[in-house]
């Protein structure tokens, strides 16, 4: 794309803009000559295209030449100072904060992988903490992001869906908070594209087939609401058929279960016109022509969205009995909805119908959102608590008195708790919503009234801060019940974490094969009582602990892989087990067993043994019978390949528990909300102790930890872990 048509594309610039985007187009481009992307182009047309997003939303000079100078600092000889220097203090400021970190400021952990994952997070922290000082930062970024998606193609497989998967979680959601649907809408459906391909083929398809006649059908409605808008006078109204976004529709099939041909809002017309009271004329017209469906009307102008976004929503039946999505608003609303915070720019030069006061409460909304920011040093909990209490949408529950607390959707009591004094929050003991008892775990919604029973003395407990059990889901309750704990006497934490550390590894049956040594250092930790005492003070929990064991798991599962199948002399080569997506060095032809002496599952380090007449049995590397073995000659290196999602394997499982009426009752609901299958259990008392012996069918380490601290949790539960049949 050539300079003209970046300028030809903002019409209204003044000289200075003008030669500001030209001076910022020449310096790019020859700092960038020479440079090249995986699709082969020269890398400066990736800056132009992120320039010419900002453009198409018509944004300010200052954001476009930042936006061609995106990648300067990172990936050229410039520096910011440079940049500073020859263009001013506010591009050089955009750059900055949409330049990624070389070094970080946090500590480092040994893994080089890791670091790389450390940097990504530490980045995404400082352009959204940067988003408080000038939202252009974000604008360049999401503008960015969009063009590196559309272009995703040319990366490899497991980089696409890493990308995709981070632009679902943040990039998406943070359109969705500016308010600008067009680069949200596109983020998605790119995104599913790469994630769920088979879906998204789909959905396309089913589409495209039917295009010609929705588009026909979507005509008659429009003339018909047309003509009847003329009898009111209604005459400036614009209306258009809708386009229906893919994972939109991916969304709504997954989360009522519906199949495609019953997800109304595929057939959609948005109406525009001039004024409030027109869109409520609109909406008296369309009720009028057909039957409104019960549930399916949103008034979102008289109750905005938490990103401000104003419509109203509606559904009819029409006179043939086909659903009917219809969209009504302003064109100032149009505007919100299409370019959300980039409108201020948009029209900033006087002939905008959009305030500058809106402008400030949407940012004055961000800065509030994320009062947090500065109090969280760790960039992993910063991102995670930006998806689950800035980019989701909120809950209003009410104290005894009246008072509205505002809480991120999925909040507790324990968190409502702490949201009304941190006193309160270390002494609750349970909780009643409108009168009624309620598990501390139960997640509030919008109109609970929320009465919080407290003690007289003590603390939180550390089962809050296990992110499996639900306990607890605001940043401001998490860091307030680690600040509790990492108060108290420091031999106590170190005794706790040892605890917490034997009961995870138990759980997940390492706790003969895996080092406590090995643990820490995989947590960055100098001395192992350092990482004892946080894991005892509530910095470290359990769920972490069981993440970063699977995590550290899988990256050495595969590295092996990956040596596993290169290219080596033997003509024996690899074999793949797709039954059980095993992959077996130097070996053809043999059949696999899982050993059920061990119960191998994804997650497990294995190996391989050579049996007379049986192929290959498959053993966790810590079996006993394996580590007994004298015939060493037998064993041979096997690893996990890919294994099909809906594939289950069995894993032996015992509970210890007080004997109890309804034991067994609340232990099958447990399993049964994780959505596991029990294949066997059998049960055997004595002197009041039940001792449960249960086979499930899981689909990796990961779920079968959630399932066993779910079911410690359960009354007179005293001990819940996986168990060799040895």
């Amino acid at each position: 794309m050539s300079l003209q048509l970046l300028l030809d594309s903002l019409p209204d610039l003044t000289p200075n803009d003008r030669s500001l985007i030209e001076r910022a187009y020449r310096k790019a481009e020859t700092l960038h000559a020479g440079q090249f992307r995986k699709s082969g182009e020269p890398y400066f047309t990736h800056c132009v295209a992120v320039a010419q997003i900002l453009a198409d939303m018509h944004l300010d000079a200052e954001a476009i030449a930042a936006a061609l100078m995106h990648d300067l600092v990172e990936d050229t000889s410039a520096t910011l100072d440079e940049i500073r220097a020859e263009f001013g203090d506010t591009v050089a400021n955009i750059v900055d904060g949409a330049t990624k970190l070389t070094h970080l400021p946090i500590k480092m952990e040994t893994d080089r992988r890791s670091r790389t994952a450390d940097r990504e997070l530490e980045y995404i922290r400082k352009m959204l903490l940067g988003m408080g000082d000038d939202v252009r930062i974000v604008l360049v970024k999401l503008a960015d992001r969009l063009h590196n998606m559309r272009t995703l193609g040319f990366m490899p497989e497991d980089k696409q869906r890493k990308i995709a998967k981070e632009t679902l979680d943040i990039f998406a959601p943070l359109a969705n908070r500016l308010g600008i649907w067009q680069i949200k809408w596109e983020l998605e459906d790119l995104s599913l594209r790469y994630l769920d391909p088979e879906a998204y083929r789909s959905i396309v398809t089913r589409l495209d087939e039917r295009r010609a006649d929705r588009e026909a059908y979507l005509s008659q409605i429009i003339n018909t609401l047309r003509n009847e808008l003329i009898k009111y006078n209604v005459t400036n109204a614009t209306i258009t058929g809708r386009p229906k976004h893919v994972y939109s529709i991916y969304r709504k099939m997954q989360r009522k279960d519906l199949p495609f041909e019953r997800v109304y809002d595929v057939r959609a017309v948005r109406v525009i016109v001039d004024t409030v009271p027109e869109c409520y004329l609109v909406l008296g017209v369309v009720h009028n022509l057909w039957r409104p469906i019960p549930g399916e009307f949103d008034d979102y102008i008289a109750s905005p969205k938490d990103n401000f976004y104003q419509s109203l929503h509606t559904a009819v039946l029409d006179n043939q009995g086909k659903t009917v999505e219809v969209q009504i608003r302003t064109w100032e609303m149009h505007e919100h909805a299409e370019y959300g915070i980039a409108a201020h720019w948009r029209y900033k030069e006087g002939v905008s119908r959009i305030k500058d006061e809106a402008f400030e409460r949407r940012i004055n909304y961000l800065r509030r959102l994320m009062e947090f920011g500065p109090e969280v040093d760790d960039a992993a909990t910063f991102v995670d608590t930006m998806k689950t209490e800035v980019f989701q949408d909120r809950v209003y529950a009410f104290t005894p008195k009246g008072d509205i607390v505002d809480l991120p959707v999925g909040a507790t009591p324990i968190d409502f708790a702490y949201h009304i004094h941190t006193e309160i929050g270390h002494r609750c003991r349970g909780a009643k919503v409108h009168g009624r008892l309620v598990s501390l775990n139960y997640q509030l919604k919008t109109g609970d009234q929320v009465e919080i029973l407290t003690a007289k003395r003590g603390g939180p407990s550390l089962d809050w801060l296990n992110p499996d059990l639900g306990y607890v889901h605001t940043t401001r309750a998490r860091s307030k019940i680690r600040l509790w704990f990492r108060k108290q006497n420091r031999d106590k934490h170190i005794q706790s974490g040892r605890e917490v550390l034997e009961r995870e590894l138990k759980r997940l049956g390492l706790i003969d094969s895996m080092s406590f040594d090995t643990v820490y250092q995989w947590f960055g930790y100098d001395r192992l009582d350092d990482f004892l005492a946080a894991v005892g003070a509530g910095d470290i929990n359990g769920g972490q602990i069981t993440n970063r064991i699977l995590e550290m798991e899988r990256r050495d599962q595969e590295e092996r892989d990956r040596q596993l199948l290169k290219p080596r002399p033997s003509p024996a080569g690899v074999m793949v087990d797709s039954a059980n997506g095993i992959n077996i060095q130097g070996t053809s032809g043999l059949l696999v067993n899982l050993a059920k002496c061990c119960s191998p599952m994804p997650g497990d380090s294995i190996v391989g043994y050579v049996t007379r007449g049986r192929g290959v049995t498959v053993h966790r590397s810590d079996c006993p019978n394996i580590q007994s073995s004298a015939e060493s000659e037998r064993l041979i290196e096997v690893n996990w390949g890919r294994v099909k999602n809906e594939q289950r394997f069995t894993v032996p499982v015992e509970i210890v528990a007080y004997d109890r009426e309804g034991l067994m009752r609340d232990i099958s609901t447990v399993i049964a909300d994780e959505k596991v299958n029990m294949s066997s259990v059998s049960v055997s008392t004595r002197q009041n102790i039940a001792t449960f012996d249960l086979t499930m069918e899981l689909t990796d380490l990961q779920q079968l930890a959630r399932v066993l601290t779910r079911i410690e949790c359960i009354a007179s539960v005293v001990e819940a872990r996986r168990r060799n049949t040895t």
